[in-house]
């Protein structure tokens, strides 16, 4: 009893202590870099400010802005915090602000010799942006409770792991595809442990999980070939072709890298729903066999397909919409709308990234009914029937339809203990 304690100790905390000192000092390693210098910002620093009094205004009868602010502007950061200087603020859209008195706002200084330029960049918006992202994790605390506390962890870490894995090893030139391949796996382990614990329910959603996301970057890349629609195509590619001139940054595989990131949660969400079901049902009936539980699983799984299948589109249309309504506006051609590389694009990343998420509920359903039911069980009566799903059963299930165990209720078996 006592050495399967031991192991169970060594299982629950001290493999996952290990890898986490091993994945500390890859990171550090990793963010060891020296960038290559874009731009010269010799000079030139951003402070924050409060704006004291307005000397000039901009502001037109009509409520526009027309021109530049004359600003009196109080320094809070750098060598001249508390300092007073006069400033302007343009009335763009992207840069500056209309300010008032008392707006926090962010001055750029660019020091030439004894000549120092100012201008305010933007209002400052770091406290707002902290304030909202710590209101949202307490509410996801609050709400969900211990299992809120968990996925509020498994989101810092993901954020994390985006921020100082990912960009890291693709700005050293690795393959941008593979490194969201990593970084999805890596998340769905830290994110599904978490939330699940160690455990066959944990290792069934993560191998659907990472089943899912590969689905997606396959589709993807054969909608590319088919297209013509690769990462060279996205709107920005002319600030990206500087990178890869600099630093041999693989450009062409940034779009199918976001794609998996940004369908990993849907993904996700999906194969630890069915995952977690069909847990559930084998410690509600343990005499469930193994076609009963892949029944059961499949019809959880159609359910969630059901319900999920619109996410991703929905949620790239959304980003775009702007440019469906300039489009829409402007009256465009069909050829030319259809054969758009952001409308191209926009379809693809929904269209994938929803074939991810499809994909991974019969590679779950699969996954979880070997690993819950890894021996076949007898029927009553010294009868047994094949227990093992074919692939075409798989396919026929997900694309026929029909109840749990042909009509039976989940969890029932045709013969009486």
């Amino acid at each position: 009893m006592g050495k399967n304690r031991m192991v169970w100790m060594l299982g629950r905390w001290g493999i996952p202590v290990i890898l986490c000192i091993a994945f500390a000092l890859f990171v550090i390693w990793l963010n060891a870099v020296e960038k290559t210098e874009l731009v010269s910002r010799s000079g030139q620093t951003f402070e924050k400010g409060v704006v004291t009094e307005i000397l000039q205004d901009n502001l037109q009868s009509d409520g526009s802005r027309l021109g530049q602010q004359t600003l009196r502007v109080e320094l809070l950061t750098g060598e001249k915090a508390g300092e007073e200087l006069i400033t302007t603020s343009s009335a763009g859209y992207l840069f500056g602000a209309g300010c008032t008195v008392g707006m926090k706002v962010v001055v750029i200084q660019s020091v030439a010799g004894d000549n120092t330029v100012t201008t305010i960049y933007s209002q400052d918006r770091e406290g707002a942006i902290f304030l909202f992202a710590a209101a949202y994790l307490l509410v996801l605390c609050l709400v969900g409770g211990k299992q809120g506390i968990k996925g509020a962890l498994g989101l810092v870490f993901t954020g994390f792991c985006i921020l100082f894995v990912y960009l890291p090893m693709v700005y050293r030139g690795c393959s941008p595809f593979w490194t969201a391949v990593l970084l999805c796996a890596v998340t769905a382990v830290a994110t599904l442990y978490l939330i699940g614990g160690p455990g066959r329910k944990t290792m069934v959603a993560v191998a659907g999980t990472i089943a899912g996301v590969v689905s997606a970057g396959l589709a993807a890349t054969v909608f590319s070939y088919a297209t013509g629609v690769t990462g060279w195509n996205v709107s920005d590619i002319e600030d990206l072709l500087v990178l890869w001139n600099t630093n041999d940054i693989q450009v062409g595989g940034l779009l199918f890298s976001g794609l998996l990131i940004s369908s990993l949660g849907a993904v996700m969400d999906l194969a630890m729903s069915i995952s977690s079901a069909m847990s559930e049902l084998c410690v509600q009936n343990p005499s469930l066999t193994r076609r009963e539980l892949f029944r059961s699983g499949v019809q959880v799984g159609r359910d969630m397909v059901g319900t999920d299948s619109n996410t991703l589109i929905l949620a790239f249309a959304g980003s775009s919409v702007s440019m469906l309504l300039l489009d829409y506006a402007y009256d465009l051609p069909y050829l030319q709308i259809i054969n758009s590389n952001n409308i191209g694009i926009a379809i693809m990343q929904g269209l994938a990234g929803s074939f991810g998420v499809v994909l991974s509920a019969p590679a779950t359903v699969l996954l979880g009914t070997l690993l819950f039911r890894g021996r076949q069980r007898p029927r009553a009566q010294g009868q047994e029937e094949q227990l093992n799903p074919s692939p075409a059963e798989i396919n026929g299930n997900f694309l026929e339809g029909g109840t749990a165990a042909d009509g039976q209720a989940i969890g029932e078996t045709d013969t009486p203990e």
